[in-house]
This record gives C-alpha cells, sequence and structure tokens, in this order.
C-alpha cells in the first residue's frame, strides 16, 4: 500500500469517527457540554503549548487551560438554567487577575507578550467554544429553558458541507486563489460553490424544520442567512488559523488527530462561526 493511499484511509477512519463523536455529542446537552469542554481544554493545551515555542513567552499552561474549561463550563451553567447566579464567574475572573499579578514574580522576559498571548487563548478558544450553549439552550415564552440540538448540529453540518463543496468545486473549476498570501490552496470558485450548496442544504434544513416543531423560531429564508454567515466566518475562522500557523512557521498545530492535524486545525472554522451564529441569531429578534 503506498503511502498516499495509507494517508488517505487514516483521515477516512479519522474523519468518519470524528463526525460520528460530535454528532452523538451534540444530540444530548449533557454530553454536549461534557464534550466541548474537553474540546476547550485540548485546544487550549495545544495552544498554550505552541505559542510558548515564541521567544519571550512563557505563559502557564496548566492554568490558562483550566480557566478557559471553567468559562465553558460556568456559561454553560447559566444557559441551561442549573445555575442561577452570575456569582458563578468570580473565580473564573480571580485567575485571569491572578495570571496578570503573577507575571510581577515570575520575571519572564516579556510580561506584555505573556498577557496578550494569555488572554488571546481565552478570546480566541475559550469564548467563541462557550458560545455553543447560547445556541443550544432556548428559553421558551413561559420562561423554562429546553435544549435544541439542531442550531448547534447546523453550525457544523454547514461546516462540513461548506468543506465538501468548497473541495469538490475548487479541485474542478479553482483558478482564481482566494487567499494565496494565507493559504494558496483556496480558490474563490470552490469558496462558493461551498457556498452555493450550504444555501441548498440550509433550504432544506429550514423546510424540514418549519414542516415540524420550529423550536428555532426561523423561517426558511432565515435559515438560508444562517448558512450564509457559516461559510462566511467560517472561511475567515479557517484563514485566521492559517495565519496564526504561518507566523509560527508550522504546518499543523497538533497530531492529535490521525490525518487532520490538532485541534485548532480541526475546529478553526468553528471558532469564528459559532459567535457569528449567535449574533445573527439574538439579531434576527432585534428586527
Amino acid at each position: 500500500m503506498s503511502p498516499k493511499m495509507k494517508n488517505f484511509i487514516v483521515r477516512a477512519i479519522t474523519g468518519v469517527l470524528f463526525v460520528a463523536i460530535m454528532v452523538a455529542g451534540l444530540l444530548d446537552p449533557t454530553a454536549m457540554i461534557g464534550l466541548f469542554a474537553l474540546i476547550t481544554g485540548l485546544a487550549l493545551w495545544e495552544y498554550t503549548g505552541l505559542v510558548n515555542n515564541i521567544e519571550n513567552v512563557c505563559i502557564n499552561r496548566f492554568i490558562s487551560t483550566v480557566a478557559g474549561v471553567y468559562l465553558f463550563v460556568a456559561i454553560a451553567g447559566i444557559n441551561s438554567g442549573i445555575i442561577q447566579t452570575n456569582a458563578v464567574f468570580v473565580p473564573y475572573l480571580l485567575t485571569v487577575v491572578y495570571l496578570f499579578i503573577s507575571e510581577l514574580y515570575t520575571r519572564n522576559a516579556n510580561a506584555v507578550n505573556d498577557w496578550a498571548y494569555t488572554m488571546l487563548g481565552q478570546m480566541y478558544i475559550a469564548l467563541p467554544l462557550a458560545c455553543i450553549n447560547v445556541l443550544a439552550f432556548r428559553q421558551q415564552p413561559d420562561g423554562t429553558i429546553s435544549f435544541y440540538f439542531l442550531l448547534p448540529l447546523s453550525v457544523y453540518i454547514f461546516l462540513w458541507v461548506n468543506d465538501t463543496g468548497a473541495y469538490l468545486s475548487g479541485s474542478l473549476l479553482g483558478r482564481h486563489k482566494l487567499f494565496p498570501r494565507i493559504s494558496p490552496g483556496k480558490s474563490w470558485e470552490g469558496s462558493i460553490g461551498g457556498g452555493l450548496l450550504v444555501l441548498a442544504v440550509a433550504a432544506l434544513l429550514g423546510w424540514w424544520e418549519n414542516s415540524h416543531e420550529c423550536l428555532s423560531g426561523l423561517s426558511v429564508i432565515e435559515w438560508m442567512g444562517l448558512g450564509l454567515v457559516v461559510v462566511f466566518f467560517g472561511t475567515w475562522g479557517d484563514l485566521v488559523e492559517s495565519l496564526f500557523k504561518r507566523t509560527l512557521g508550522i504546518k499543523d498545530s497538533g497530531s492529535i488527530l490521525p490525518g487532520h492535524g490538532g485541534m485548532l486545525d480541526r475546529f478553526d472554522s468553528s471558532l469564528m462561526a459559532i459567535p457569528a451564529s449567535v449574533i445573527y441569531i439574538y439579531s434576527l429578534t432585534l428586527l
């Protein structure tokens, strides 16, 4: 078996297992919280390890990772209704304060770099992933909070469909580079093809949901709008992570997922698509 074929098989097996775990995790509230808390922790651990390789950067990997996971769980508790007080965020705030003050005593070469990269991890990874809870837990008119798997699951469905459509159309028709400075492999033709496929899937999803119990409150057109938001911000998320890796001079963020790289490689698109989806859905309530 050639190395190329072996790599393809490894990628395929990893991809199938990844999708199966993600779908199963997003169907149940407890499983979703546990799965994404784990994803948050692994992604932050990976990120902190990468930035600590930068000259004059030395951030606390353990505390930064624990703080990010705690933020995710706290937001999950608030949005699910399990926790009724914002006092749950006090330990997180104290941890952030500690990470700032501790630089007074570490004698690291560049405290500003340490502060910046520490907070970047929280803003770039922990907070965006925590926003999945805002999509998953919906407050009903009577004040009760219910778990609705379709909104968070749809974000990943749209991302996967966009990747597939972009790859196929880009391979067949790709001529014009989308962002050659950052990601030479992406083309405008691929991006347009992926976007059109997402629009079709979003329309079908919206039609199906409105034919049944419409818990999201989105019309078919609004579902298509959500699809476009995921396409645009998912692509930007991919490019942002590519810029991050190019800045560090690395090809993959890690090797935890055989054939697919690291956690940031796998979740780069969702780091922008999830918070953008939250903003989009809440913006619709203002109209």
